[in-house]
């Protein structure tokens, strides 16, 4: 798992032109959604530093601890408005309640925490800020023919 977060931390910004920036504010669309079980469970039990006791506590409840036990369980990636597009995802993440560890690693005394700050402090920032990347996204030209690849399966290289 630690493999993974150094991954998505190290590789993830390098790919979204605008770097850490723009990384931290493409996840932000972690607000709304939902993961499974095994998505999350290494991170409610593992009694890190970098997880509150009592949200750890409460996913645990669908969560359980044997792997098979639940895996298929969901829970909502923002606990406080699941079903809102707002920056209540940056606030959980100030107060240690990432639900998933590669987010959580977005404030954890890292080059990234004063963006969460930010965005934690200015609803209207995350709003408009997310706007013009989506926008800049979608201007974003796909490869086409032998420069790019159409995967069979979305996580791996064909």
């Amino acid at each position: 798992m630690e493999n993974l977060i150094h991954q998505i931390m190290t590789i993830g910004p390098h790919y979204v032109e605008g770097g850490d920036a723009e990384f931290t504010l493409f996840t932000g669309s972690h607000t709304i959604g939902q993961a499974r079980c095994i998505t999350f469970r290494d991170r409610i039990y593992d009694n890190g530093t970098n997880i509150d006791a009592g949200f750890a506590s409460t996913r645990r409840r669908r969560c359980p601890v044997d792997n098979g036990n639940g895996d298929d369980n969901l829970a909502a990636l923002d606990l406080v408005t699941p079903n809102s597009f707002d920056n209540n995802y940056f606030k959980n993440l100030i107060q240690r309640k990432g639900l998933l560890q590669s987010d959580q690693v977005l404030f954890n005394g890292g080059s990234t925490d004063s963006i969460v700050t930010e965005y934690s402090k200015s609803p209207s920032t995350f709003s408009s800020d997310f706007a013009a990347a989506m926008v800049k996204m979608g201007d974003v030209e796909p490869l086409l023919g032998s420069a790019g690849e159409i995967r069979k399966v979305c996580n791996v290289i064909n």
